[in-house]
């Protein structure tokens, strides 16, 4: 190669790689900005819910998370409850479906929140009361954090300023999250299950909810496996079974003798959610 061949080479080449990097750019294979991460469909993004606090042992087995939102966009939350006695048999639960947007956007509001890096929380100076958990899937795992007495009226008395905005921010973000579907006009309807968990325990009469009819149980023999040592116990009904469970509930509420195996029972019906499969799931993470 000649020396003016060397020159005229060495002049073309930065035309060269600047051609190359705008084709990239054409392409879509150069920087598109940040991408939206990707979760598994039935992996919990984020979770809200409460434990403890002052509550019948059924009700702390069945207790329902506030709010969870899946990879695929399903967020499954309480709906408004009846106040009447006794309360439906069946909980409200609704779902919403959300874009992987705005599931991104959940989980970087509760990091700014301070899901997984929250500091000094405080200890507030009451008893007997739920705490609250936020649990939030990342790139570095799965992080929790546990707040005291998070919606008790006055539970940050006597904590530090620094402490109370900590809280605040938490508290304020969890109660944005159910206002998510109003804000963004997502579709938003009841929740059907695969899968119910049925807590059992024998049935006594009770004034206050007047005279309550039979109703026969329709899923497995009641009353099941013990669940740990409150006293209760557990069925799952799957399959075939489950709008058959769910046709009974809906004329049926919470002081209901179920009828199973010429007994009666008061079963307390828990949908379970995509990520759980049976009763076991109830226990092992409350």
């Amino acid at each position: 190669m000649t020396t003016l061949s060397v020159i005229r080479w060495a002049a073309l080449l930065p035309l060269a790689l600047l051609a190359t990097a705008c084709a990239q750019q054409d392409d879509g294979v150069g920087d598109a900005g940040p991408a939206t991460p990707t979760y598994p469909s039935d992996a919990v993004v984020l979770r809200i819910e409460q434990t403890g606090g002052f509550v019948t042992p059924a009700a702390a087995v069945t207790r329902l998370p506030i709010v969870t939102v899946y990879g695929d966009g399903r967020m499954i939350t309480q709906g408004p409850t009846v106040l009447v006695y006794p309360g439906p048999a069946l909980p409200n639960v609704q779902v919403t479906d959300l874009d992987a947007g705005q599931v991104e956007q959940l989980a970087e509001r509760a990091r700014a929140a301070g899901v997984g890096s929250a500091g000094d929380l405080g200890s507030p100076q009451v008893t007997d009361v739920p705490a609250t958990r936020f649990t939030l899937r990342g790139a570095v795992g799965v992080e929790e954090t546990t707040v005291e007495a998070l919606n008790v009226p006055g539970s940050d008395t006597g904590l530090t300023a620094e402490q109370q905005a900590a809280r605040k921010k938490l508290r304020d973000f969890a109660a944005s999250v159910p206002d998510l579907a109003l804000e963004s006009g997502a579709k938003t309807q009841p929740y059907r299950p695969t899968a119910v968990a049925a807590v059992a325990e024998p049935w006594v009469a009770n004034d206050g909810a007047g005279k309550q009819d039979e109703v026969a149980w329709p899923g497995p023999d009641l009353p099941g496996k013990p669940v740990g040592t409150t006293g209760l116990s557990c069925v799952t009904v799957n399959g075939e079974q489950v709008p058959r469970l769910l046709d009974a509930a809906a004329t049926a509420n919470a002081a209901t003798p179920w009828t199973s195996g010429g007994k009666r029972w008061t079963v307390t019906l828990r949908p379970l959610l995509p990520d759980e499969t049976g009763c076991g799931d109830l226990t092992s993470a409350r």
